[in-house]
C-alpha cells in the first residue's frame, strides 16, 4: 500500500477539486474549498484513505505540500477574486518536514495574494501541544492568512481549539447540519454558535447542505454561509450558484425580512411549512417502516396522488401501533398503506393565517392533537407543519412584536416603523403617509394628569385603528408621545382622515369635566411659566404621497411629513379644531 501510494505522491497522480461556499444572504459565491482526489481507478479516490495512510507511512507532509501546491496553482488559472480554503492538518505543524514560508512562495509565483488563502484547520486529529501549535497559527495570521476549524462537532477538544485559535470562520460539521430541520437539540446548537460568531466578528459555514428544508432552517437561524451538494458538488471548474438555488436562498431572506416584525396573525402557515417529502399511496407498510427507521425525526409521512393531490397521512406512532399487534405485521407488511393511512388528515391552505390554523389545530379531537398539519398550496400537496413548530413560531413571532411594541397602545414602535417605510419606499406600490399629532396634549396631560393622559392616547389609537383597519395591507404605528403614524396602498386618503377627524372630534370632549366642557378651554402653564387658555384637543394628520415625488430614503420621506405636520397645527390651531393637510 505504502508503495502505491509513494508512486501517486512522486507522480503527482493526484487533482483539485473545488466546491463552492456561498452567502445564505444574497446566494453569491464567497469562496471555493480545494479538495484533493486521487487516481480513479485506486481506493486513494477517497481524500480520507488517501490522507489516513499517508499520516501511517510518514508521508503527510509531502502529500500536504503537493495538495497545497495543485490546488493554488489550479486556482490561479481561473483568475478568480474569491477566497480559497484549503485543508490542513494539525499533525502537519508538528512534522520535521515543516517549512515555514513554503506556501508564501506558492503563492507569490502564482500571483495570489496571503489575504485571498483561508487555512482550514481539521478538527478531526488531535492537538497535543497547544503552545507549538499556536505558535503555526500566530505566524500564519501574521502573513496576512485567515483560519477557518473545520469539521466543528465531530473532533477533538472542539471549544477548546476554537478558543484558543480564535478563526476567522468555523465550519460546522455535516452530521449536524443534515437534519437539522427536524432536530431541535441540533438547531440549538447551532444557533448558540451562530450567536457566539455574531458576538465575535467570526464567520459560521455550514457544510453538507443537501435539502431544502435544511438549507431554509440555518436561514432562519442565521448562519452565514453554506457549501454542499444542494448547491453544487466538487468540480474542477469553479462553479457559480446555480440559479434555481440562488432564488431559494433570496426568496427565503425576502420572506423572513417581511414577516420579520409580524404578529402570527399577519404571517400565512406557508411561509413555515417543511417541504417533506411524500409518498404514494401504492408504497408498501415494510417500504415506510424502512423509511421511520432511517430516519427517527420523521413522525409522519404525506400521502398524495401522482399528481401531487393529498390523500391522507400516516403517523408514526399510528403505523406502528396497527402494525406492531399480535397478527400485525404479517398482515400489513406487504401491504400498500392506503389501508391504514388516515384519510380525513388536517389540510389548510398555505395562505391561511397562523393564528388561524393554531385555533384549529386545538379544536382537534385529542389523540390526533399532535399528527402533522398538511398544506396545500394550488390545492396540491406543498409541505407539512409539525404541531410544535407551530406554536414555536407563533411564540417567536409574538414575542418579536411584543418587544418592539408601544407599551400603552400595543401598536408597533419605532423599529417596526422604520422597517415598514423602508420597505414601502423600495416597494413599487402606491402608497400614503399618515402622520398624527394631538395638538395641546401637554397642558392637559399636566391637568388632568398622566393616567388621563394615557386614556387619551388609548382612545386616539383605537380611533385610528378603527378606521385604517378598512385598508387592505394597512399600517398603524405608535411613535411615542402623542404622534402616530399610519400606512395605506394607493391614494384615496381625504375620506379616510374625515372621517377619523369627525369621531376624534365628537368623543374628545367626553375625557374634560363639565366646566372646561363648557368654557371650551383649560387653563395651564406655558413653557414660560405664564397661565394661558388651551383649546379642547384637536388632531392634525400630515398626509404624504409619492404622487408627484419618488422618495428615495425614509429621512426624505419623514422630512416632509415633518414639515407638513408643522403647517397643519398652525392651521388646526387658526380654526380651533382637528384638520388635516395633503
Amino acid at each position: 500500500m505504502s508503495d502505491e501510494l509513494r508512486r501517486i505522491i512522486s507522480n503527482n497522480n493526484l487533482r483539485s477539486v473545488f466546491q463552492p461556499i456561498v452567502s445564505l444572504q444574497t446566494g453569491d459565491v464567497i469562496g471555493y474549498e480545494a479538495l484533493t482526489r486521487g487516481p480513479v481507478d485506486s481506493k486513494y479516490i477517497n481524500p480520507e484513505i488517501l490522507f489516513d495512510d499517508a499520516k501511517t507511512h510518514d508521508l503527510l507532509w509531502d502529500l500536504e505540500i503537493l495538495c497545497r501546491s495543485n490546488a493554488i496553482k489550479a486556482y490561479s488559472k481561473f483568475i478568480s477574486d474569491k477566497l480559497l480554503f484549503v485543508n490542513i492538518d494539525p499533525a502537519v505543524l508538528k512534522d520535521e518536514h515543516f517549512i515555514k514560508g513554503f506556501t508564501k512562495e506558492i503563492l507569490t509565483e502564482h500571483n495570489i495574494s496571503p489575504m485571498s488563502l483561508i487555512f482550514e484547520i481539521t478538527e478531526k486529529t488531535s492537538i497535543d501541544s497547544y503552545k507549538n501549535f499556536n505558535e503555526v497559527i500566530n505566524y500564519y495570521k501574521s502573513q496576512g492568512y485567515k483560519i477557518a476549524i473545520d469539521d466543528v462537532g465531530t473532533g477533538y477538544s472542539g471549544l477548546t481549539t476554537i478558543a484558543k485559535t480564535r478563526p476567522n470562520y468555523i465550519k460546522m460539521d455535516m452530521s449536524l447540519i443534515t437534519n437539522v430541520t427536524r432536530d431541535s437539540f441540533k438547531k440549538a446548537i447551532i444557533k448558540s454558535f451562530v450567536e457566539f460568531a455574531n458576538t465575535t466578528n467570526t464567520k459560521i459555514i455550514a457544510e453538507g447542505i443537501e435539502e431544502v428544508s435544511d438549507l431554509y432552517t440555518l436561514i432562519e437561524i442565521g448562519v452565514h454561509y453554506g457549501q454542499g451538494f444542494l448547491i453544487n458538488k466538487p468540480a474542477a471548474d469553479l462553479l457559480e450558484t446555480p440559479e434555481i438555488i440562488k432564488k431559494r436562498i433570496v426568496d427565503k431572506n425576502t420572506s423572513l425580512k417581511k414577516y420579520r416584525f409580524s404578529s402570527s396573525s399577519n404571517v400565512e402557515i406557508g411561509v413555515i411549512a417543511r417541504q417533506d417529502y411524500s409518498v404514494l399511496p401504492t408504497t408498501t407498510c415494510s417500504e415506510l417502516d424502512k423509511l421511520f427507521k432511517s430516519n427517527p425525526n420523521i413522525k409522519g409521512m404525506p400521502i398524495v396522488s401522482s399528481n401531487n393531490l393529498i390523500l391522507g397521512i400516516v403517523m408514526h406512532s399510528n403505523f406502528y401501533s396497527k402494525v406492531g399487534t399480535q397478527y400485525g405485521w404479517s398482515i400489513y407488511m406487504k401491504r400498500p398503506i392506503h389501508l391504514i393511512m388516515d384519510s380525513n388528515p388536517l389540510i389548510v391552505d398555505y395562505y391561511t393565517p397562523m393564528d388561524k390554523v393554531s385555533k384549529i389545530v386545538i379544536s382537534r379531537e385529542e389523540d390526533k392533537l399532535y399528527d402533522y398539519i398538511i398544506v396545500e398550496k394550488d390545492s396540491r400537496y406543498y409541505g407539512i407543519v409539525p404541531v410544535i413548530s407551530l406554536l414555536e413560531k407563533t411564540m417567536e413571532f409574538e414575542v418579536n412584536v411584543a418587544k418592539y411594541s408601544n407599551p400603552l397602545t400595543g401598536l408597533p414602535g419605532n423599529v417596526v416603523i422604520e422597517d415598514s417605510i423602508s420597505k414601502l419606499i423600495l416597494g413599487d406600490k402606491k402608497f400614503t403617509l399618515l402622520y398624527f399629532d394631538l395638538n395641546d396634549f401637554k397642558p392637559f396631560n399636566d391637568t388632568y394628569g398622566f393616567e388621563n393622559g394615557d386614556r387619551i392616547l388609548s382612545f386616539t389609537a383605537s380611533v385610528i385603528q378603527k378606521h385604517t383597519c378598512l385598508y387592505k395591507n394597512s399600517f398603524l404605528g405608535h411613535i411615542g408621545g402623542d404622534d402616530f403614524v399610519a400606512i395605506i396602498q394607493g391614494h384615496d386618503a381625504s375620506n379616510l382622515c374625515q372621517d377619523i377627524i369627525n369621531e376624534f372630534d365628537d368623543n374628545i370632549s367626553n375625557f374634560y369635566n363639565e366646566e372646561d366642557k363648557k368654557n371650551g378651554y383649560i387653563q395651564s402653564f406655558n413653557r414660560n411659566n405664564n397661565e394661558e387658555n388651551y383649546p379642547i384637543m384637536s388632531l392634525s394628520i400630515a398626509v404624504v404621497m409619492d404622487k408627484d415625488k419618488s422618495y428615495t430614503s425614509i429621512y426624505e420621506l419623514t422630512e416632509d411629513a415633518a414639515k407638513i405636520k408643522k403647517k397643519c397645527k398652525v392651521e388646526s390651531k387658526k380654526i380651533m379644531k382637528s384638520c388635516f393637510l395633503i
